[in-house]
């Protein structure tokens, strides 16, 4: 089964086709394929290919499934005998896509 290592959101990924997976928030709408040019690695036929930085004409291509926020972090800060509290939340935005061919 061929793979590829892609680089989005600042994140690299280990993909293979059929595979889903939840990346930083892209603009694309559900339902919207995505391409993703920036391949690190890529696998066909037992070859590797390794980029420098990325691999030549190798593509992945993406559907959209959904759009969503991650669940609450909570961020609490406490000094202890300084009265000093703080507490934020922070939901990370995502989108949730299936690699569709390499």
């Amino acid at each position: 089964m061929p793979f590829a290592v892609i680089k989005t959101g600042g994140k690299q990924y280990i993909v293979a086709p059929g595979q889903k997976l939840k990346i930083e928030k892209l603009p694309q709408k559900a339902g919207e394929e995505v391409v993703f040019d920036q391949v690190l690695l890529s696998e066909r036929d037992g070859k590797i290919e390794i980029g420098s930085p990325f691999v030549k004409d190798a593509k992945v291509n993406a559907k959209v499934l959904s759009q969503g926020k991650g669940e609450k972090l909570v961020d609490f800060h406490f000094r202890n005998k300084k009265r000093y509290k703080k507490k934020k939340g922070h939901r990370q935005l995502f989108t949730e896509v299936e690699i569709t061919s390499i």
